[in-house]
């Protein structure tokens, strides 16, 4: 295929992210830019407001929070599939990923069925005796949720990274009187180093900007910066504010990109002697 023909095949793609992309993206900074008065940058620094920057605070520990959790699943999760046979790996991946062909919303009211104060999980405390639990609307369930529905997207690329490892290299470090500590922490995580950056930029970003979970999980109660956005777009209708805090979430959201994007490549370069 030559290169005109590449570039007619590229235009409906080109079409959709001029279209779909890019200039709402210009509307976004165009508001999030304007006010009132005119041109001000009130909506950009309304970020540093005591409830905007608890709201961002809070959603970066969440997102920390929820992005170490699903590296501490996903990776033990990962050399177990590695050390399995073919036909039991092949059925614990589509174990671990049918999850996410259910519908999005239908996952978390799933979680809220289980750890509603009315729900499975404490109605069966109740028969056996035991004191209910009380997880929802609190910090703790949002969490939940969100690991449970990002889980997925940690372990896949952390997975293929593992697999990708060559026998040879562990057999040779064994062969050398490596211990299995020693293989872990030199050969192996290095490795895979790339596939847990790929995980936490895929888990990392959606965290911090959701609101959907927080609504269901929190019962409105826990505000992150997500749901301050959506409040600003369709309870107070102040669009020009929450473009603004759009637009520097949308910062915060490309450096952890840049950041966790430079970390996984610089980790190609191989083993720690």
């Amino acid at each position: 295929m030559n290169r005109k023909k590449m570039q007619v095949m590229s235009i409906p793609y080109v079409l959709w992210v001029i279209g779909f992309t890019i200039i709402p993206l210009i509307f976004v900074i165009a508001k999030a830019l304007t006010g009132d008065e005119g041109l001000t940058a009130g909506n950009l620094f309304a970020i540093f407001d005591s409830v905007h920057k608890k709201a961002l605070v809070l959603s970066l520990e969440l997102a920390f929070i929820c992005s170490l959790v699903c590296i501490l699943i996903s990776y033990p999760a990962a050399l177990i599939l590695r050390s399995s046979r073919l036909g039991g790996k092949k059925i614990m991946i589509f174990i671990m990923i049918l999850p996410m062909w259910m519908n999005f919303i239908l996952r978390i009211l799933s979680i809220q069925m289980l750890i509603s104060r009315n729900g499975i999980i404490n109605n069966i405390l109740a028969h056996l005796g035991l004191q209910p639990i009380s997880i929802i609307n609190t910090p703790f369930a949002i969490v939940l949720g969100m690991v449970y529905d990002y889980l997925p997207y940690m372990l896949l690329p952390v997975l293929n990274c593992v697999l990708a490892i060559p026998n040879d290299i562990i057999e040779a470090s064994k062969d050398l009187g490596a211990n299995r500590m020693t293989v872990l922490t030199k050969i192996l995580l290095p490795l895979s180093l790339s596939g847990i950056g790929s995980g936490i930029t895929m888990v990392f970003v959606p965290s911090m900007t959701e609101f959907v979970i927080a609504n269901v999980l929190g019962g409105g109660k826990i505000q992150l910066l997500g749901n301050v956005i959506e409040q600003e777009f369709s309870v107070t209708m102040n669009w020009n504010l929450g473009s603004g805090l759009s637009v520097t979430l949308m910062v915060f959201v490309l450096l952890s990109t840049l950041i966790f994007g430079r970390d996984s490549s610089s980790s190609d370069s191989g083993l720690v002697i």
